[in-house]
């Protein structure tokens, strides 16, 4: 069982930044391709961006390229989002996902849901104008 714990949501103005952080204590994540997806209200959860296993790759959806920016410190087990010029569009609850089945190449990048196999509880962020 892996478990994801996501932080740094919150309650910013249009243009303001935030961080998000999904932390795991499982010692593979290095291991696992990852990616961070949003649901607002009555919409489809979509990807925001995803990460290959080594972080050499990324994937961003349109809307937040050149805004967001994903990382993650295999060290800490951690992967991060962080945000800026955030618009009251981004108003969303943000998961983030992980990857643990099957092979995932050091630069390989998933982009649909059904592509993950663990989910982190979500946490809100909300822009407002």
């Amino acid at each position: 069982q892996v478990q994801l714990v996501e932080s740094g949501g919150g309650y910013v103005q249009s243009g303001d930044s935030l961080r998000l952080s999904c932390a795991t204590s499982v010692r593979t994540f290095s291991e696992f391709a990852m990616g961070w997806f949003r649901q607002a209200p009555g919409r489809e959860r979509e990807i925001v961006a995803g990460i290959s296993t080594s972080g050499t790759s990324e994937y961003y959806t349109e809307s937040v390229s050149g805004r967001f920016t994903i990382s993650r410190d295999n060290a800490k087990n951690t992967l991060y989002l962080q945000m800026n010029s955030l618009k009251p569009e981004d108003t969303a609850v943000y998961y983030c996902a992980a990857r643990v089945k099957g092979y995932n190449s050091p630069t390989s990048v998933y982009t649909g849901p059904d592509q993950y196999h663990y989910w982190g509880q979500g946490t809100q962020v909300t822009v407002s104008s």
